[in-house]
């Protein structure tokens, strides 16, 4: 069993403080970020589906940019551009698949 709340945290960038489950072939992100966080566009081998669990956060994936509320979740393929900002203070939970292998440490 994994207690999500007893699992280190660690800043990964300004405003994006999360804490990881790895397995053998996904790793999963809980993300508490800051209000006005700047995710800056990038992309990554890793298939992505991300899910709102608390505020709104404005993603843009490819060239479309929508806001994404509790209870939503997009999926982000792999090697697409994406990148948001925390339109308030937001809770985010994440997939990714492969591993992340940047985040085991």
């Amino acid at each position: 069993m994994i207690e999500i709340k007893a699992l280190p945290q660690k800043e990964i960038k300004d405003g994006f403080k999360a804490q990881f489950v790895h397995a053998d072939t996904f790793t999963l992100g809980y993300w508490d970020v800051e209000e006005g966080a700047i995710l800056p566009a990038h992309s990554h081998i890793h298939e992505q589906v991300t899910q709102v669990l608390e505020g709104q956060f404005e993603m843009t994936i490819g060239k479309e940019t929508k806001i994404y509320k509790k209870g939503q979740l997009v999926v982000i393929p792999s090697n697409v551009v994406h990148g948001g900002k925390a339109l308030t203070k937001c809770k985010l939970f994440d997939v990714f698949c492969p591993v992340r292998e940047e985040y085991l440490v």
